[in-house]
Order: structure tokens, then sequence, then C-alpha cells
């Protein structure tokens, strides 16, 4: 079997597994941009991470799902700041930056939106183009995990929480020993609509410390 009929039969394989996805199907009856959103909806009714009134930054929003169901959590009274280097359709209730959260431009604008204030929650479902190497995707993954916490740790307010993808490899102790040390708390959740085969977890930081 030659390298690309190996690659055709794997990738018609995930496209059956995702056309027959209830997450997926769930998601298109409902108006959710992806299935992701479940993964939210089961933490936030866990923890009560979502209230209204918040200021909300979501890292690597596209397509979207994530600050879509956020933006209504938090009302009245509550904003989200969606950023991705990839262009998003609008969301209501959901200010969009395009760009690197960690550049200069972007983060001028993040600060422009803030006026001063701090975030009451990040949270980013961020993960890279998955090579199928684990030990590279592992790096990947806790790299965007840890520029995640780096942001949290100048832009989140004390008491703030931050939600984090991290996949549990190489680095993951070590990450969550530096969540530790910014958060009172910390929770690990695999919430159900992440698939058994996926290594994917979240770290949930609970209570910013004071600097």
């Amino acid at each position: 079997m030659t390298r690309k009929t190996r690659q055709h039969k794997k990738s018609a394989a995930w496209m059956h597994e995702h056309v027959n996805d209830p997450y997926v199907q769930r998601a298109k009856a409902d108006g959710w941009r992806s299935r992701a959103v479940f993964k939210l909806i089961e933490i936030d009714e866990k923890d009560r991470l979502l209230k209204p009134g918040m200021l909300i930054a979501d890292l690597g929003a596209a397509p979207g799902s994530w600050c879509q169901y956020a933006a209504r959590r938090i009302q009245p009274g509550g904003r989200v700041i969606a950023l991705d280097l990839l262009d998003m359709v609008p969301v209501a209730g959901v200010e969009f930056i395009q760009g690197d959260f960690r550049d200069d431009d972007a983060l001028r604008r993040l600060e422009t939106i803030l006026a001063g204030r701090q975030l009451d929650l990040v949270m980013s479902d961020m993960a890279p183009n998955i090579s199928g190497i684990a030990a590279a995707d592992d790096a990947r993954v806790i790299h965007l995990a840890e520029l995640t916490l780096e942001f949290a740790r100048q832009h989140l307010r004390p008491g703030g929480d931050m939600l984090v993808k991290v996949f549990q490899g190489a680095g993951y102790m070590e990450l969550r020993r530096s969540i530790q040390n910014l958060f009172a708390g910390l929770q690990v959740r695999k919430p159900g609509a992440s698939r058994d085969r996926s290594p994917e977890l979240y770290l949930l930081g609970k209570g910013k410390r004071l600097s």
C-alpha cells in the first residue's frame, strides 16, 4: 500500500467518523459553529465558569463556537474579545482582533478595548496543526498553553480564571506546576465531547494569585 493510499484511507475514515459524530450533528442542529462548544458547555456547567458582566479573552477563537457560547452566557453587561491569526465570521456580541496575541499591534488593539480594565477569564482551545508525531505535537500544544499562561499573567485580574487545552505528554507536569504557582486552585477536565482517543485535557486555573 502506498503512502498516498494510506493517507486517503485515513482521511476517508476521519470524514466518516466526523459526519456521524453526534456532537457534530448537535452543533449543526443548534446553530453552533463547531462541536468544540460542547466541551466548554460541560466545563461551564460543572465549574460555573461564566457569569453575567464578565470580560473575557478567547485566544485562537476561530471558528468561534466558544466565544459564541460565552457571549450569550455573560449577558447582561459582559464582553468577549476574540483573537486569532485566522479570519473569523463576526459573532454577535464579540469583538474580534485578527492577529497574533503576542504581537505589538494586536496587544495595542487589545489594550485599547480593555481601557485599563483587566480580564476576568482567559480561555484557549488552541491547537497546532497535528503532525501525528506525538512528541512534536505534545511540545507544540504545551508551548501554546505556556503562551496562554503568560498572557493570563499579564492581562488577568487577581482572582480571575484561565481555561486552556493541553496534551498529557512531555512538559505537561511542568506546565501544571507553573499554573499552580499562578493560581490558587487547579482542576483537570476531560469533557465528554473530547474524543476518547484524543490526548487532550483542559486545565482550569482558578483564582489568580496577587503578584
